[in-house]
């Protein structure tokens, strides 16, 4: 599917080259056959990282009994059964459209325990907390469960334990082990290793920290099947804080583990964390800890929309004036029962990570290092099995019994919605290419609809919406969203190119046109103040686009496709500053209304009450209004968000050089690394430089030892240089000129693929990622002025 929405996108979408002539700029760490199907340009692949089964404890006391097999069944199209009002098994949900990849992400507490309680015969199958686990009805027995299952995850100083597990004769660990065997079992019964590779499955669990109902949870997403014995969750991390703990746990047992093992970490729901989400580091250090462990945040799931927070009853927002941040919100900053929706003034600003990014800026100034440095994902956080079940008709709802029927998803649930997707460009579906996507940030997320959306930043030397080659040149000469930009050529402002496709839909429910594309804006100017501001760069917002409210059939045109080149009007070198894409379809009815509409109850009518006094009091909530609501509307405009390109102003802006290949050890790499002005965080006297230059292997690393680049040192470069000399110009501005010794650099592909440059030293690091050319016994990275020429 995804394939075939490429080729859809007006010819500017490079069609798909074989993987035998071309070789991945990542690492293959596992053994399968190579996908047929590979883009060197990179495919768009929906999937969902946040899937929850029986084997979570809020699941199953909610009537859940789907296992990770049949989450990864209905991800690629089958029906599996899931619960009605009683618990019982009785309905059946079906995907629209299968994904291409997904993750099974249990709480990793209490694994052992739900599974020793739910089996007949177990020590403890008779235990009282386990009957009340099992018990099916009334709703107050499930608070109750809930309450007495749950409340460890609100401590910050949990026992280890649920008190059975002290039982003699019982070992919940053990029965833990078991559980996470079968979750990497049923991982590997999905995946499609053969050269089709139609589905890629990623073992993963939710680490699940709740102080005080505040919601501080990550998900935690393995590369291959290489993964700790135990997943350790707030049990067994608390203790060495929050969140260092699970970065500590993966730290130790994972990625430092020497078994080949790797793992992202993606926090989400921070529109519930009260603020908490996003604690300033204690250091650089830390700083630097957060960024390369959390990658990415879950922007959009059925616990409501985390990008902005918008009050239209005031007529202002959470430190934001944009009024599309309405979106789909939650009226609560966290989940502690009885607390009263605050207002917007009293609104924690860190539960929305625009805000947060706005913060990085800011810390960076002060630290050198970003920590809030990541991109976006959507996924569903499903806890039915039902990963990917975002259509907004004939919803089925995602949390058990709770919202099984009509009646109780409009009196329980109206607020929550059917989740978003998770979308990496990567070069096919497998598991190293598309976790090398999420590591690199090269995601976007979506409210549940399925558009395709590229979006670059950089000098785009020759990138038109007008020529067939938009995504080769737009890769060749800028960065992808999820990179990072220093300052560009001669150019007076940022340049950024941004190509949106409509989801074709299904036959049965088409795709919706799309409206607008937007850039949002962030930065911090020379007093450390943030601001924000969104840009309309194309479509048109007052395109007359509506819903009939009769029957929710779409009024009014929007496009098929969407494209723009656009050159921020307001840009100042000196400041930090952030960028993504937002893309708006025409307004559709919202799942809430299609449901209130099937029970005899419009939204739109001036009846609408009395026709829920007819229907039942359980449907009274169809009836709120937007004049009595500020986050809640019977009509949506589904949506995308990029990930973010970032612009600093000691980046890299430019590498220019190139490796000349000659006989065997006669290679030969010259290369000049253009900042954009001397980094703060690095002072060359006192700190060690460390340049790598890498693809799917490491071509280059060199160490320039403190001092050894300094003005008038005259000791001779590094073993292996002919030259190496660190030049700082009147303005501020940097470059390291180098040239090797000849050499043997035959790990560097000789094909045209992505290079990636990195510079570190003290609290200093950047990357750039570009295209290298291969042309005759030379390899070189492409700049605009060679494209030009081209």
């Amino acid at each position: 599917m995804s394939a075939a929405l490429l080729c859809s996108c007006g010819g500017r979408v490079a069609p798909a080259t074989t993987g035998a002539a071309l070789t991945a700029p990542w690492q293959r760490t596992e053994a399968r056959e190579a996908c047929a199907d590979f883009d060197l340009f990179r495919h768009a692949y929906f999937g969902d990282l946040h899937i929850h089964t029986r084997y979570s404890a809020d699941a199953y006391i909610f009537g859940t009994r789907g296992d990770a097999r049949d989450a990864y069944a209905f991800a690629r199209g089958a029906p599996i059964p899931v619960a009605d009002e009683r618990e019982q098994q009785t309905r059946t949900a079906t995907i629209d459209r299968p994904l291409d990849f997904a993750a099974v992400t249990d709480h990793a507490e209490y694994f052992g325990e739900v599974d020793l309680c739910s089996r007949p015969g177990s020590p403890v199958y008779d235990d009282a907390l386990c009957q009340l686990l099992r018990q099916s009805e009334p709703p107050r027995e499930q608070v109750i469960a809930t309450v007495r299952w749950l409340s460890l995850l609100g401590s910050r100083d949990p026992r280890p334990s649920l008190d059975f597990c002290a039982s003699p004769g019982v070992d919940c660990d053990a029965a833990a082990v078991s559980v996470w065997k079968e979750i990497q079992a049923a991982a590997e019964e999905a995946y499609d290793r053969t050269s089709a590779c139609t589905f890629t499955s990623f073992i993963g669990y939710e680490h699940t920290t709740s102080p005080g109902g505040r919601h501080l949870h990550r998900n935690v997403i393995f590369r291959n099947d290489r993964v700790p014995d135990f997943p350790e969750g707030h049990l067994e991390t608390a203790a060495d804080g929050i969140p260092q703990g699970v970065w500590k746990a993966v730290e130790r047992d994972c990625l430092q583990a020497g078994t080949g093992c790797d793992a992202v970490i993606i926090p989400h729901n921070s529109n519930l964390s009260g603020g908490e989400q996003w604690l300033d580091p204690i250091d650089a250090a830390e700083a630097q800890r957060r960024q390369d462990r959390e990658p990415l945040a879950e922007i959009h799931q059925q616990k409501g929309n985390s990008e902005c927070r918008f009050d239209r009853m005031v007529g202002y927002g959470s430190d934001t004036e944009d009024e599309l941040c309405v979106f789909e919100q939650l009226p609560m900053a966290h989940e502690l029962p009885g607390t009263p929706p605050p207002s917007i003034d009293a609104y924690p600003r860190r539960n929305m990570i625009r805000n947060v990014l706005k913060d990085g800026l800011q810390l960076e100034q002060r630290l050198g290092v970003n920590p809030f440095q990541f991109g976006f994902a959507g996924s569903t956080d499903t806890h039915n099995a039902t990963g990917g079940n975002v259509a907004e008709s004939g919803w089925e709802g995602g949390q058990g019994n709770n919202d099984a029927s009509p009646g109780r998803q409009i009196a329980d649930y109206v607020y929550r919605n059917p989740g978003g997707l998770a979308v990496v460009w990567a070069e096919e579906n497998s598991r190293d290419a598309i976790f090398a996507a999420l590591r690199r940030r090269e995601t976007y997320a979506t409210s549940g609809t399925r558009p395709i959306v590229r979006f670059f930043g950089g000098d785009l030397s020759g990138v038109s919406c007008e020529r067939g080659d938009f995504v080769e040149r737009a890769y060749k000469t800028g960065t992808p969203m999820g990179g990072v930009l220093g300052p560009v050529g001669d150019h007076r402002s940022l340049r950024f190119a941004v190509l949106a496709v409509k989801d074709p839909g299904t036959p049965q429910v088409p795709g919706t046109d799309l409206q607008r594309v937007q850039i949002v804006k962030g930065w911090v100017d020379r007093s450390g103040a943030t601001h924000e501001k969104v840009f309309d760069v194309a479509g048109d917002a007052a395109n007359g686009a509506s819903v009939d409210p009769a029957s929710c059939a779409p009024v009014g045109e929007g496009a098929d496709e969407l494209c723009a080149v656009w050159e921020d009007p307001e840009f100042d070198p000196s400041q930090r500053a952030f960028y993504y894409a937002r893309v708006l379809e025409n307004p559709t009815c919202r799942w809430s209304t299609l449901v209130c509409k099937s029970a005899g109850v419009d939204p739109f009518s001036s009846a609408c009450s009395e026709q829920a006094a007819r229907a039942g009091a359980e449907f009274a909530n169809c009836c709120i209004r937007e004049n009595d609501d500020p986050f809640l509307s019977p009509v949506v405009q589904e949506r995308v968000w990029t990930s973010p390109i970032w612009y600093r102003p000691e980046g890299i802006g430019e590498v220019t050089g190139g490796i000349s290949f000659g006989p065997p050890g006669s290679d030969v790499l010259e290369l000049a690394v253009r900042l954009g002005q001397r980094p703060a965080g690095l002072d060359l006297a006192r700190h060690d430089l460390q340049l790598r230059v890498s693809d799917d292997d490491e071509i280059l690393r060199v160490v320039f030892p403190a001092g050894s680049l300094m003005p008038g040192n005259l000791s001779p470069p590094p073993p292996g240089l002919r030259m190496a000399r660190f030049e700082v110009g009147p303005g501020g501005e940097a470059v390291l000129r180098l040239e090797t010794a000849p050499r043997d650099l035959s790990r560097a592909n000789r094909s045209t693929h992505a290079v990636q440059v990195e510079l570190s030293g003290g609290s200093y690091r950047a990357i750039y990622t570009r295209f290298w050319e291969a042309s005759g016994d030379r390899l070189a990275p492409v700049t605009g002025e060679s494209e030009d020429q081209g």
